[in-house]
């Protein structure tokens, strides 16, 4: 659709307009049709999407979807140049403002929650840890078990415990990193997060009933494995990247591996990157139902979008919603 006849906005004081949901839920799809009706340009917040070379299974926009409208944050950097909150934030901030003096808005789209708020809430001044004790509670943690190291968690900072399974290697290793490198612990460091001038922000969510969501993930899985996501994984091994790489460690990716390696058949290694899939969109809903004003769209409602982002955009806060919207997810 042509500027011209795209809705009018005022653009002083714009505020924040995200996009999240679970993986397969239709945050792009939402996006683009928004971006039909208002000067949008859209920045991705996936973690994975800003890896060059990890396309398919990403599910990064096609070319035809990003040139349908502008996209930023895509294909930032090598997969062996780990991104962070910190520089995703650094790069969005720069991206709004250059948006801003062009006269269009942001739309921040993707499921990396953490990305998000980074974005919105600032960032903790967690210090750096000490790579040798990172690597040695990793190593640990393979020989004892995960939950062994989890119980000395909860001895230090049980907090951070408490809002963690007892597998979760990678966010226990850094919690305790964080502890034994600094002497405090990662809740105290996070409790010392100052606090940012807030815009308003509109977050707007996708809703699929489970057995709906999980159908997609499912369907999508298959459709990446047709459009050549093993040969995408085989040339992700072939460059040298290692396993160990928090990009090489993606949903799908880590399962394809298994199978290049020969320790999965393909059959094998597909069912098992769905039902992680389906973990994976579990684990972000768990996250979404903490944020607070988050606005769930049904397929029911999502014509009624459009006017609730007019009205966002030209006060600034929160519209009246319509009874087919809800704060709460729908299951």
């Amino acid at each position: 659709m042509n500027q011209e006849n795209r809705h009018e906005i005022r653009l002083a004081d714009t505020p924040l307009i995200f996009i999240m949901g679970p993986t397969a839920s239709g945050k792009s799809g939402l996006a683009l049709s928004l971006a039909q009706h208002f000067p949008f340009e859209i920045v991705n917040a996936d973690s994975i999407q800003v890896y060059r070379r990890m396309d398919i299974g990403s599910a990064k926009p096609s070319p035809e979807e990003q040139a349908q409208v502008p996209h930023h944050l895509l294909d930032v950097v090598e997969p062996d140049d780990p991104f962070s909150a910190a520089r995703y934030r650094d790069h969005a901030l720069e991206i709004m403002t250059d948006c801003h003096k062009r006269g269009v808005i942001p739309l921040f789209v993707g499921g990396t929650g953490l990305y998000l708020r980074a974005l919105s809430e600032g960032l903790a001044p967690i210090p750096p840890v000490d790579p040798q004790i990172l690597t040695e509670l990793q190593q640990r943690g393979q020989k004892e078990g995960w939950p062994t190291l989890h119980n000395q968690l909860a001895q230090h900072d049980p907090d951070a415990a408490q809002r963690l399974p007892p597998n979760d290697g990678q966010r226990i290793s850094r919690a305790l990193s964080v502890f034994l490198s600094s002497g405090n612990t990662l809740t105290y460091w996070q409790n010392q997060q100052h606090p940012i001038p807030k815009q308003p922000i509109l977050k707007l969510a996708p809703f699929q009933a489970r057995e709906t969501l999980y159908a997609r993930i499912e369907k999508r899985f298959d459709q990446m494995i047709a459009m050549g996501f093993m040969d995408e994984a085989r040339m992700l091994l072939e460059r040298g990247y290692d396993r160990s790489l928090p990009a090489m460690k993606a949903v799908g990716y880590r399962q394809a591996f298994l199978h290049l390696d020969g320790k999965l058949s393909l059959q094998e290694s597909i069912e098992l990157g769905k039902r992680d899939s389906r973990r994976y969109a579990k684990r972000q809903l768990t996250w979404l139902r903490s944020e607070s004003d988050l606005v769930w769209i049904t397929d029911q409602c999502a014509d009624t979008a459009t006017s609730v982002v007019d009205a966002f955009i030209q006060s600034g806060r929160m519209p009246t919603q319509p009874k087919s919207w809800t704060n709460t997810h729908p299951a």
